[in-house]
């Protein structure tokens, strides 16, 4: 790539980090969800070479669920990762690290993976960068190609660019949903504190001793004992 190419490229891909940017901040408050799209989405303009992207999501040693694939190819990668419970996106977010792999039938790393792919994919480079660390779960932003040697350093690195933004914006949408989910369950304890309150005559401290003693009874959350509460429908004579 020549000198002036190379500028056209990088301006190119500060181009399109700016409006993702500026369109995850604008949806984070809707939460992870609202955002993983366009992260996928914009995956393909970022990184040169690849064709398909999708975000793995693990919970301890086991894939979770495959997210805002960008199409079948891509949800068919981590399908068979899932399958096998081996693959360079699962090493990406158990490990905290890029994993890129130039040539994936070549890569002895993950036998039952490759050969499941082998036959199963197109799929024959990737590379899977790490999301998640701080959030209380993992997972791994994947970028394919069917080519073997089609993803060079260059989009590697416009890739590091795009997955540190995704991370934070990933993280503000976390907090803000938990922030929100801490909303409702105060909102919803109130309302259930105040029907035993009328009900029984009692204060709030004796009301909420009441849910504690609930929720310890039928091993069920204080939230689910509260939401059951305001939402069983009022007894009629």
């Amino acid at each position: 790539m020549s000198t002036t190419d190379k500028a056209s490229s990088d301006a190119r891909i500060h181009v399109v980090l700016a409006e993702l940017a500026r369109n995850l901040h604008s949806k984070a408050h809707l939460g992870p969800n609202a955002v993983l799209a366009d992260i996928t989405a914009s995956a393909l303009e970022v990184i040169d070479g690849v064709h398909s992207a999708g975000i793995t999501l693990t919970k301890g040693r086991k894939v979770i669920q495959t997210l805002a694939p960008t199409d079948d190819i891509a949800r068919r990668f981590d399908e068979l990762q899932h399958q096998t419970t081996q693959g360079p996106g699962l090493d990406a977010a158990w490990q905290h690290r890029t994993v890129r792999v130039p040539d994936l039938l070549t890569d002895d790393r993950w036998p039952l993976f490759t050969a499941a792919l082998r036959e199963q994919s197109p799929v024959r480079s990737s590379v899977s960068y790490a999301l998640f660390p701080n959030s209380g779960g993992t997972g791994a932003l994947n970028v394919c190609s069917t080519q073997p040697f089609s993803i060079t350093d260059d989009a590697v690195e416009a890739g590091y660019a795009l997955a540190a933004h995704a991370a934070l914006i990933l993280e503000v949408a976390r907090k803000e949903e938990q922030f929100q989910s801490a909303l409702a369950s105060r909102d919803v304890i109130g309302q259930a504190k105040g029907m035993l309150m009328e009900r029984f005559n009692v204060d709030a401290e004796q009301a909420f001793i009441l849910l504690t003693k609930l929720s310890h009874e039928s091993n069920v959350t204080v939230v689910e004992i509260c939401r059951q509460l305001t939402s069983a429908k009022p007894e009629t004579d």
